[in-house]
């Protein structure tokens, strides 16, 4: 469906306002400001003069993201909790997790890539994860809670720093390497941060924005 542009009304570049039961959004790609009336999901609003995606409602959007999440944090601890990899050597058997990988960069002085592995596999998905239930907790109730816009923002922009999928690349290559050396036995960790990515990008999925703005400016 293509919405009738409307004049007079410039919130921020891809902004909406609730107006009468119509929303008024700035075309993410040119600004051109339209009045939609509400779009059901498996429906699509295009842009009237560049025909770029102003609203794609998705079916069921804040319980599916909420279960995600809530998933993805249990899967986030487990983890964190146990070991990530175990080498046997001979008779010597030794366990890693994923913080003990962090102090042993740092131990060894590369606090540089200590530091970037903590951010980016550790506080990173911690805080998006969080930063999540407390937005759709609220909104799976039928409330929004305070500073919604502010976090999900944060959300938004820490999402590129989310490097796990990297990090686990990385992992496969050194288990290849080690296992000409040791026997290597994947931990639970392992797969439960394996199962996490695939979380992280369902969630990315099926967050749906244009409703969460518009359930945040029904309660103000």
């Amino acid at each position: 469906m293509d919405a009738s542009p409307q004049s007079g009304v410039t919130p921020g570049r891809g902004g909406c306002l609730g107006m009468n039961n119509h929303t008024v959004i700035a075309c993410h790609e040119c600004d051109l400001i339209h009045r939609l009336p509400l779009v059901h999901p498996g429906h699509v609003a295009r842009c009237s003069r560049c025909s770029a995606v102003l609203v794609r409602p998705k079916s069921n959007s804040v319980e599916r993201t909420l279960a995600l999440s809530l998933t993805g944090l249990i899967l986030f601890f487990i983890a964190n909790a146990f070991p990530f990899l175990s080498f046997s050597l001979e008779t010597e058997v030794r366990e890693t997790t994923l913080l003990s990988g962090v102090l042993t960069l740092y131990a060894q002085n590369e606090r540089a890539v200590a530091g970037l592995v903590l951010l980016t596999i550790f506080l990173i998905p911690l805080v998006q994860l969080s930063g999540l239930l407390y937005i759709f907790v609220p909104l799976y109730f039928g409330k929004t809670a305070r500073r919604t816009p502010v976090v999900f923002r944060l959300i938004r922009k820490l999402q590129p720093w989310s490097m796990m999928e990297v990090f686990m690349l990385g992992i496969l290559v050194s288990i290849v390497k080690l296992a000409k050396m040791a026997e290597v036995v994947p931990g639970i960790s392992l797969y439960a941060l394996l199962a996490l990515i695939f979380v992280l990008a369902a969630i990315a999925v099926s967050i749906d924005p244009h409703h969460l703005w518009l359930k945040w400016e029904q309660s103000q």
